[in-house]
């Protein structure tokens, strides 16, 4: 039977071959790319812990730097699907190592911010840098693995975004103590040093990458076959859509845009004003990094083991839906916590679940867009997705700045946390209604 929505199925066994295959290739590919990932997702965010410094040396209001924290978001999003486009164009390694090149050179110029203005600027000239890699990446390990074993694949990939704050939140911090040093301020110390790696990695990525398998010289002529034959599977049982076109009258895609749209709001908008919260607190520079850690140590761990849950038993739809309802639930719960470890615990219990929520997320486009559709549909939803990095920080920066406080804000991000579990369950219901017109055609 044709699905659209095998992940919501159990799907067929791999072989003991095929899977050993795979996990070649992803020893081969996930090492490099979690580490750029890791490094993009550092150099976006790291914005939140140099304002601990900078807002005050800068003298730039809360509205100013919720601005300034989410413009990134109007380039990202501009030049998204043409950017993924053109990977399809000129292949992966080519176009990612562009990326992180360019995005390194942006990000390590923030040092010289200088006011609101050059803060924009630079903030819209990194999200025009960055954009692509993700949705690139997402689109880049369709064409290597199977839907069987993608989840724990993506897994491992998106498993940076959480770990880039369970390091990057320390790292940060610690960098901002070389304050003075050289003559230069600590959040700009901070950006030179997180923002050059970029720049290696996208140099050693035109070396390392093979744009597929057919052309992954660490792979025997009869790997390659086997391999060839694994991936031909899935492709014969899509419902597929090969032409960028065709994306545009998807009612899915645009479902899955207004779902990751949500959900990326609530995550950016607890993550980026996250350092602000502990400090209102009173909590010391030295401490605030190491505190903000935690929630992204659990999520990591609750990451692995829903992905586990998904490629093991399937049904990624419902599994989304309980993300996304149990993010909302603890972010509500959390607003009622006066003392600071309970409410803690409820801001990493959100973040388990927005996190775990985007890895399922993004196994749902590969399995009906296939081709140029696929790089330019799932780049699409990124890119209305990601525009929810602008509209968290700055919902939650007006909030704070009308009511001195960040409870409004946080009631807020719970509410379109849970918008997006019911925008879930509608694509959820369409989908399967889909299959089964499908499958009474057939």
């Amino acid at each position: 039977m044709t699905s659209e929505i095998r992940n919501d199925l159990s799907p067929p066994a791999l072989s003991p071959e095929e899977r050993r295959l795979c996990r070649i290739a992803a020893w081969r590919l996930i090492p490099l790319l979690g580490l750029a990932y890791f490094f993009n997702y550092l150099d976006r965010t790291s914005v939140g812990y140099a304002a601990l410094q900078m807002r005050d040396q800068l003298g730039l209001t809360a509205f100013q730097f919720g601005l300034g924290a989410g413009i990134m978001f109007f380039g990202y999003c501009l030049c998204e699907v043409p950017s993924n486009l053109a990977m399809y164009r000129y292949g992966a390694r080519v176009w990612l190592a562009r990326i992180m090149i360019s995005w390194g050179l942006v990000a390590t110029l923030m040092a010289v911010v200088v006011g609101p203005w050059s803060f924009y600027t630079l903030r819209l000239l990194l999200g025009i840098a960055e954009a692509g890699f993700f949705p690139g990446v997402i689109f880049y390990l369709s064409l290597w693995f199977p839907p069987q074993f993608r989840t724990r694949v993506l897994a491992w990939f998106t498993i940076a975004t959480p770990v880039s704050f369970l390091v990057g939140g320390p790292l940060s911090t610690s960098l901002l103590q070389m304050h003075g040093l050289a003559g230069l301020a600590g959040w700009q110390w901070m950006f030179v040093i997180e923002g050059l790696p970029a720049i290696v990695l996208g140099l050693f990525t035109l070396r390392w990458l093979a744009d597929r398998p057919e052309n992954a010289h660490w792979m025997s002529d009869a790997e390659k076959h086997t391999y060839r034959k694994m991936l031909a599977t899935e492709a014969g049982h899509n419902d597929k859509s090969h032409h960028f076109r065709a994306v545009l009258r998807d009612p899915r895609v645009w479902l899955l845009s207004a779902i990751t749209f949500s959900y990326t709001s609530g995550t950016y908008g607890i993550g980026i004003w996250l350092p602000q919260m502990l400090k209102s607190q009173g909590i010391e520079l030295g401490l605030i990094g190491w505190l903000a850690a935690i929630p992204y140590f659990f999520s990591t761990l609750g990451l692995i083991f829903w992905a586990r849950a998904v490629d093991r038993g399937g049904r990624a739809g419902v599994h989304l839906i309980a993300a996304l309802l149990l993010a909302a639930a603890a972010l509500m719960v959390s607003l009622f916590l006066t003392s600071l470890v309970p409410a803690l615990i409820g801001i990493t219990v959100a973040l388990v679940g927005t996190i775990s929520a985007k890895t399922i997320f993004f196994t749902l486009p590969g399995t009906f867009l296939r081709g140029q559709a696929a790089a330019g549909g799932i780049a699409l939803i990124n890119s209305i997705g990601a525009f929810g990095g602008f509209a968290g920080p700055f919902m939650m920066g007006i909030a704070r700045e009308m009511t001195d406080s960040f409870t409004a804000g946080m009631m807020l991000m719970g509410g379109v946390i849970l918008f997006a579990a019911g925008l879930a369950l509608v694509l959820l219901l369409f989908m399967r209604q889909r299959e089964s017109q499908l499958a009474t055609a057939q």
